[in-house]
């Protein structure tokens, strides 16, 4: 605005052209000092004079609103924040894990171990001196269930969100969030919601509400505790199987796709077991009929999930089986 009206001023006071009155007020606004380019008049000098006095005062108010910022550690937090954000949008699959308390340390360490990226997200500023203590590679400070923190966190390239906040509002406030950013960007896919509850009454709800796995930690104790006391030579066979990232077995629940060759076919047929050296130990109808220890004349059907133990190996030559459109080259050697 100053380089505009010293402009004005010198082309109506001394009749400079647009070029020299912009050269000229250019000069004289930073105060270099290059000297007059064309004579002027006592009016002119007057206002160069309020020209560099503006210009000092203008260049001064920048230094000293800098200063103060810095001060305020204003400036350093949005650079530590635009170094995060450069770190969260390479990643991709990973998962988005709202608020910090004990539960979110304890995932996150298993996240960890597992080679899963995630980033955790908690409004509170303490969050800074947290991540550096529990180890968090990405986080955030930023309310989950707001717009803006959502795509702070790449939640468009995202696998799933994990909301393990001690208050069932935060938790059906994130839900919804989540399910209506689905809607607005168009995405191809829903994203696999995990969320923390202490009543059963809650667990409904959220699972209402659009979130896909429900956890109660009250459900889980009393489950483990009772485990415990009926089968204590049995107490750390899950831990060791399912938890433990250096295991070679494996169990995933697999998806057979509309499209794929194994649809309707029998699963003595499929020779998964011959080929993948797998496991199919139970089926999930799309009807949400669960059928345990499946026998070789059980039917596929579409979009029914396999429950498949076996090596990560196996699995994943399983997944890529299914995964087919026509019938694969492995079964003419089996």
């Amino acid at each position: 605005m100053v380089m505009l009206a010293g402009t004005i001023g010198y082309v109506l006071i001394d009749h400079f052209t647009i070029m020299d009155a912009i050269y000229q007020t250019a000069i004289t606004f930073t105060t270099v000092g290059f000297g007059e380019i064309a004579p002027i008049s006592d009016a002119g000098r007057i206002f160069t004079i309020n020209l560099i006095i503006a210009g000092f005062a203008v260049f001064s108010s920048a230094v000293g609103i800098l200063v103060a910022e810095i001060n305020k550690g204003h400036i350093v937090a949005v650079l530590k924040e635009r170094r995060m954000l450069y770190k969260i949008a390479r990643l991709k699959k990973h998962f988005v894990v709202c608020y910090h308390n004990d539960y979110t340390i304890e995932v996150t360490k298993q996240l960890r171990k597992n080679h899963i990226p995630f980033v955790v997200i908690d409004p509170r500023e303490e969050i800074h001196a947290w991540a550096a203590e529990y180890k968090y590679p990405q986080y955030l400070q930023a309310e989950p269930h707001a717009e803006l923190a959502m795509l702070k966190a790449h939640l468009a390239s995202a696998k799933g969100l994990i909301t393990l906040s001690s208050s069932i509002a935060d938790n059906i406030a994130l839900i919804a969030s989540v399910r209506l950013f689905e809607k607005e960007h168009f995405l191809p896919r829903p994203y696999y919601v995990i969320s923390a509850a202490e009543t059963m009454s809650d667990v409904e709800k959220l699972k209402k509400l659009g979130a896909d796995t429900v956890v109660s930690p009250t459900k889980l104790t009393a489950q483990r505790v009772s485990a415990m006391a009926a089968r204590p030579d049995m107490e750390n066979l899950l831990e060791e199987f399912l938890y433990k990232s250096d295991n070679p077995l494996d169990m995933q629940e697999i998806v057979v796709p509309r499209y794929s060759w194994a649809v309707l076919k029998k699963l003595k047929e499929t020779h998964i077991r011959e080929i993948a050296n797998t496991s199919i130990v139970g089926i999930s109808k799309k009807d949400g009929k669960f059928v345990s220890m499946p026998k070789g004349d059980t039917l596929i059907t579409s979009e029914s999930k396999l429950l498949v133990i076996g090596t990560q190996e196996g699995i994943k030559i399983t997944k890529d089986l299914l995964g087919k459109r026509v019938k694969p080259k492995e079964l003419k050697f089996v």
